[in-house]
């Protein structure tokens, strides 16, 4: 009986070794919430976070965007009602609203069972995993990549191909993926890319078969919306709507309208975020 004892003893310490190393489970989804993060643990095992406060940004914040707005909001609309719809890149001129309208969809339709779910570039390679823990849900998912680009060899670029377009898997009823990019094409394109019939040592044998490569991936977007810079009109249009939302009386609006076109000189730039930007700080250094 004392060998048997000393047996288990020495079991239940082999066990907990082996417990220790073995990668910690993952934990249980609150599909209660609204929006997500796909997080990836030191394990390198991903999992869906919840996000406690997602974005308030509404539709009806977002001026000068109109054409925009009517295209993307009615392709989400296609997608929640379980008609044919499109994944979405946004491309175009930064601070302009590509990010915001996106989460300005999930406040319009999160009611209607949209959710979203943030996954960051270098956490591409795990789309088919999201994809498969999602499938079976009755939820409407949009896969949001923020600010997308790049680099040649990225592990991330195929990844993401496959799961708009190329998976020998049907792709999933329930889910698109919506992403922004500063750049049209997602990868750099170079002068050399236009030199494809100069004959040097050690070329590509099909430089057009490169540049086909390189927008190959945008291509796979069903919808393509382009931002362009704000003119300075529509800029003090976005700067009077965020000083009304912080509470600044319209009788003000004139006083803070030389001192956005100074802010706005001073940062580069006449956008929607350099907007929201001052009036953020004017509201603050006059509020009462």
């Amino acid at each position: 009986m004392k060998e048997l004892e000393q047996f288990l003893l020495r079991a239940e310490s082999v066990l907990a070794r082996v417990e220790a190393m073995l990668p910690a489970r993952a934990p249980e989804v609150d599909w209660s919430a609204t929006a997500f993060r796909w997080r990836v643990g030191r394990d390198q095992r991903g999992h869906l976070s919840a996000v406690a406060h997602p974005s308030r940004i509404r539709l009806d914040d977002l001026h000068n965007i109109a054409p925009q707005k009517q295209q993307i909001e009615q392709n989400t609309r296609q997608f929640i009602s379980g008609l044919p719809a499109n994944n979405v890149l946004l491309t175009g001129a930064r601070g302009t609203g590509k990010s915001s309208l996106i989460k300005a969809c999930l406040v319009q339709f999160a009611d209607q069972g949209l959710r979203l779910i943030e996954v960051d570039k270098e956490h591409l390679v795990d789309l088919p995993d999201i994809v498969d823990l999602v499938a079976a849900r009755p939820e409407r998912f949009i896969i949001f990549c923020d600010d997308l680009s790049f680099e040649e060899g990225e592990s991330g670029y195929k990844a993401l191909k496959v799961a708009l377009d190329g998976s020998i898997s049907a792709q999933s009823d329930n889910v698109l993926i919506y992403a922004t990019s500063n750049r049209r094409h997602l990868l750099p394109e170079r002068m050399s890319d236009n030199e494809g019939y100069r004959h040097v040592d050690d070329g590509d044998l099909h430089p057009g078969e490169t540049v086909e490569e390189k927008i190959s991936l945008s291509e796979r977007f069903g919808l393509w919306l382009s931002f362009y810079p704000f003119r300075q009109d529509d800029y003090l249009d976005i700067v009077r709507h965020w000083l009304h939302h912080f509470g600044v009386a319209s009788s003000q609006f004139a006083e803070a309208e030389p001192e956005a076109l100074r802010w706005a000189l001073q940062r580069g730039s006449r956008s929607g975020r350099i907007a929201w930007q001052f009036a953020r700080d004017w509201a603050g250094k006059h509020a009462k």
